[in-house]
């Protein structure tokens, strides 16, 4: 019945579909009327919210453990069109209608948009249309909302350094120590920016060693204070370097992989959902345990891209 009073309803954005904290968000809805038509209001509510829900056990239901938590960061709640002084519905004639609306994201510390298999956060706008003797239907459409990262902090554009080792082969049959070194130019990165480490392998030892690389994103989902939590592990990029034989002592390399345009950001500002990233660099050792080395990173959107301070000797 509202699809045949209702024709080619839309909630549309002026310039732009990602808002940050404080923004000032600008559209208008539209519609069209095949005939006359009472409205009581036509109301508008933003709203951020989290959300996270999995369950254990499987198999039986009876043996299942569901878990799950909520939080709502704002609603907020305006109107677009409200009833007669008189508390008459409005009588809107046949046509097509227009209204703009104008609504205020407020300032906080907000997570950016996420949506993953045991949960999200989401940020939306819902137009609500309210006729006499009729209920009232909601048009909802999302939008994508990014957090700053404060670009003052130094240690964002600090390098990242680590080293490892190991002794290949056991008493009479050992071969000698293999070790790693690496380093990451900084440890917050944009999408679609190229991560470069600057690798240093040494053996002592004619086993073939193989360096890998990979983008790991972490998601962790939990329950209000944390009291029961889901961890899920995704590879997004990977890497394989050459080979190096039994003629080589002294490796010195770089590698390099590129964030995904369309990964999610990381969020360390939500109670119940946190996303994280790992560089996981490896060197495979034929016929024995890799080494590996991790370089936690951020992913994330940076306000102002001008340099970090110099700061004198």
């Amino acid at each position: 019945m509202f699809a045949k009073t209702f024709k080619d309803f839309n909630i549309n954005f002026n310039d732009r579909n990602t808002f940050y904290s404080g923004d000032v968000i600008t559209g208008q809805i539209s519609f069209e009327l095949p005939k006359a038509t009472k409205i009581r209001s036509v109301s508008m509510s933003l709203e951020g919210k989290a959300h996270v829900h999995w369950s254990t056990g499987g198999g039986k239901k009876r043996h299942r453990k569901t878990y799950s938590a909520k939080i709502d960061f704002f609603n907020l709640k305006s109107m677009i069109l409200t009833e007669g002084a008189v508390g008459e519905a409005a009588r809107l004639p046949a046509g097509r209608h227009v209204y703009p609306f104008t609504c205020h994201i407020p300032q906080g510390d907000f997570p950016s948009s996420f949506r993953g298999p045991c949960g999200q956060i989401s940020y939306s706008l819902t137009v609500g249309i309210d006729r006499p003797w009729h209920l009232s239907k909601d048009f909802v459409t999302e939008f994508n909302f990014v957090h700053h990262i404060n670009s003052s902090q130094p240690d964002l554009f600090s390098p990242l350094s680590g080293s490892n080792c190991m002794n290949v082969g056991f008493l009479c049959c050992a071969s000698g120590p293999i070790t790693m070194a690496a380093s990451v130019e900084k440890k917050v990165f944009t999408l679609g920016e190229t991560v470069k480490l600057i690798c240093h392998f040494s053996k002592a030892s004619s086993r073939t060693v193989t360096p890998k690389v990979k983008l790991l994103q972490k998601q962790h989902y939990y329950t209000h204070n944390k009291g029961n939590k889901r961890l899920l592990v995704k590879n997004l990029v990977s890497q394989t370097g050459l080979p190096y034989g039994a003629g080589t002592s002294d490796i010195r390399t770089e590698m390099s992989i590129t964030i995904p345009t369309d990964a999610s950001l990381s969020i360390s500002n939500c109670s119940i959902l946190e996303v994280e990233y790992v560089i996981e660099l490896k060197l495979c050792v034929s016929a024995s345990c890799d080494l590996t080395l991790l370089f936690p990173i951020i992913i994330g959107n940076i306000p102002f891209h001008t340099p970090p301070p110099v700061y004198g000797e």
